[in-house]
């Protein structure tokens, strides 16, 4: 009758092949794009006060950096806002890896924000 194959089938053509890649990773580029050109003015303010606070006199600089922590946490408050609002509307295996992807995507590109996630 017919013969039996001993190896495993070889891989579809075309089959996407994902190393290292979240499902999500596209749409988080988009996403943090989006955030990056709505929030811009929000990330000057983040440079200005970081800059604040490293030229601060001694006497200056406590008052600098709460400044600079207030501006850093609106920031991790606005990218927390973004990924909920997705993640609220996936399955709960699913939300949790587009979760973990975000996180790390926004502590890469903004160092700043993304590590409050």
């Amino acid at each position: 009758m017919g013969s039996r194959r001993r190896s495993s089938p070889r891989a579809l053509s075309g089959a996407p092949l994902r190393l290292g890649r979240s499902r999500f990773s596209d749409l988080i580029r988009r996403q943090l794009d989006l955030f990056a050109e709505e929030e811009a003015e929000l990330l000057a303010e983040a440079t200005d006060a970081e800059r604040s606070y490293d030229a601060a006199a001694r006497e200056d600089a406590e008052e600098a950096y709460s400044d600079y922590q207030l501006v850093l946490e609106t920031g991790a408050e606005r990218l927390a806002e973004l990924q909920a609002a997705y993640a609220a509307t996936l399955e709960d295996d699913a939300a949790r890896e587009y979760e973990a992807a975000f996180a790390r995507a926004a502590a890469k590109r903004f160092p700043r924000f993304g590590a409050g996630l």
